[in-house]
């Protein structure tokens, strides 16, 4: 059972992250998006956002094997390498404490974004984050298998 709903009690914040969502998914390609989320969600262990955005993959025509190898992406042959510079990042800015984010993973997506999509990126990693904290916090719980 979910401990708050943030956007009843805080509308106005809540807003502002959806406003934010809204640029992000606007300005950055969706099948990328969604496996980045799944990524940051993963690490973070956000149950719910795991869970929509696995099935917004599957939506959009990406293979069951491809989603499911998320979590090891670096091992898994899925992956081009624009996806596996995206998933680096994504990994070094969710787990940002760790060792910040390296300038072999940062030159590394440079390769392949250019400084627009690199900067949309970020605040796409960052979105999801922030919706994985909102998430996990709040014990937001995906809904019932079918």
């Amino acid at each position: 059972m979910s401990r708050l709903a943030i956007n009843k009690q805080s509308p106005e914040g809540y807003k502002a992250v959806g406003a934010f969502e809204a640029y992000v998914q606007k300005n950055v390609d969706h099948v990328l998006l969604d496996l980045v989320k799944l990524r940051a969600s993963q690490l973070n262990g956000c149950a719910f956002c795991v869970d929509m955005h696995s099935s917004d993959l599957q939506k959009n025509g990406v293979p069951v094997r491809k989603i499911f190898a998320v979590a090891a992406w670096k091992e898994a042959p899925f992956f081009s390498d624009k996806e596996r510079a995206a998933l680096a990042l994504t990994e070094e800015v969710t787990l940002v404490s760790e060792q910040g984010v390296t300038d072999q993973t940062w030159d590394e997506a440079s390769k392949y974004f250019s400084d627009k999509e690199l900067s949309d990126l970020v605040l796409a990693i960052a979105a999801i984050n922030v919706w994985n904290r909102i998430g996990v916090s709040t014990h937001l719980a995906p809904p019932p298998l079918d």
